[in-house]
């Protein structure tokens, strides 16, 4: 353990446990510890990270922005959060449409969730496996019993049907029904990918009974499926609610909430508001990294990296399934021993995330290289026999593979 990683037990909560290493310093898609080793980033601070580390684009915006204006409150317009503002209606192609800026993707599901209030309704239908934030609120819609158990009783009245199942959303949605919030690929629960009809069935199940239909694209929207918004890859669907983070600010801390059509205007002066959201220095970090996925062409650049990087899991000895779109994928592993492998990656300069006991999730930069990945097939097999053997998995796995 290196010195920072003991000042960090010593003097922060206990929320997320021991770090596993102190990081120093990144470039694109590489990220070194304060000892000097250089890993591979196949997390992307958990998907956060479009244009990975250090990008110039991102510097710039950021620095240029906070030598003019810093923070003026929402009492005051600034070019940077009109711009970003317009830009994303424009990406979504929405015109009877408004941006709510936050400062995360729960703060942006939280605006949500209060906006759902506003149609007179208080019920919402979730899907198990989702995850929309720790937040009071969107702890209400995140289905995991450990999350919510020591919390409870949550606000909100949430009803939760399995994921890719109509008939259980035909049976849960009713007249009561304020919303039916989903994630176009679940992200938490490991890269769960819904069959093809799935959303707009969900779609019209919501508006035949009169709510909104909200996409909690925190984790899939901004380029991360090779899209701009994970929506966007399926025909006929048109959410009328749609929340944003993660990817959006490069690393800068902002979330989005947009509505359009009569949800835009639910929200009116006094009902929700926030002291950071719109901030001029997150509203230019997050129009910098949306031009240089435009800019860059990186929406052809993930979709390329993604089948890579989906052919590489899937040649695996021991990988039985790979999901995902773009470079959001998740790898089934034959066994229970994903967190030995996150462990056996970082030694060998991989920075690797389970999201189960046999799952690993990918999520690295946009931005990351077909020779990143070379580092990552050469290097992976390796990790994987190594993790088997250290969960005592290597004999049974070895006798049972075909």
């Amino acid at each position: 353990m290196s010195k920072l990683q003991e000042r960090y037990t010593g003097s922060v909560m206990n929320t997320f446990g021991p770090p596993a290493l102190a990081l120093a310093r990144g470039a694109g898609a590489r990220v070194w510890d304060t000892d000097g080793k250089e890993y591979v980033d196949l997390l992307g601070g958990i998907a956060v990270n479009a244009l990975g580390h250090a990008h110039p684009a991102l510097v710039e915006a950021v620095t240029t922005q906070l030598s003019t204006l810093g923070h003026v409150s929402n009492f005051f317009a600034t070019e940077a959060q009109v711009s970003l503002a317009e830009t994303l209606l424009d990406l979504l192609g929405w015109t009877d449409a408004r941006v709510f800026l936050s400062n995360s993707g729960a703060e942006a599901n939280e605006a949500a969730l209060k906006l759902t209030r506003r149609t007179g309704r208080t019920r919402l239908v979730a899907a198990e496996g989702s995850f929309h934030g720790r937040t009071m609120g969107a702890l209400s819609l995140t289905s995991k019993a450990a999350y919510r158990e020591p919390f409870e009783p949550l606000p909100g009245d949430v009803t939760f049907v399995p994921y890719d199942d109509v008939a259980a959303l035909e049976a849960a949605v009713d007249d009561t029904v304020a919303a039916v919030v989903l994630e176009p690929i679940q992200g938490e629960a490991g890269v769960v990918v819904p069959s093809a009809g799935y959303l707009a069935a969900a779609q019209q199940v919501a508006h035949d009974h009169g709510a909104l239909f909200w996409l909690d694209e925190v984790q899939t929207g901004i380029g991360r499926t090779g899209a701009w918004f994970a929506h966007q890859l399926l025909d006929g669907v048109e959410p009328d609610v749609v929340t944003l983070a993660k990817g959006l600010g490069g690393g800068i801390p902002i979330g989005a909430t947009v509505a359009r059509g009569a949800a835009a205007t639910l929200l009116q002066p006094g009902n929700h508001g926030t002291t950071f959201g719109g901030n001029p220095v997150a509203s230019a970090a997050a129009l910098a990294v949306l031009r240089t996925i435009g800019s860059d062409d990186l929406l052809a650049a993930t979709r390329a990296r993604g089948d890579q990087l989906a052919a590489l899991l899937a040649a695996q000895s021991g990988v039985v399934e790979v999901t995902g779109a773009g470079l959001m994928r998740g790898a089934e592993l034959d066994g229970p021993y994903a967190a030995h492998a996150v462990a056996a990656g970082r030694d060998a300069g991989l920075i690797l995330n389970a999201t189960g006991p046999s799952r690993l999730r990918f999520v690295p930069p946009l931005v990351i290289t077909s020779d990143d990945l070379d580092v990552l097939a050469a290097a992976l097999p390796a990790v994987l026999d190594t993790a088997r053997t250290v969960a005592g998995l290597h004999q049974e796995t070895q006798e049972t593979r075909p």
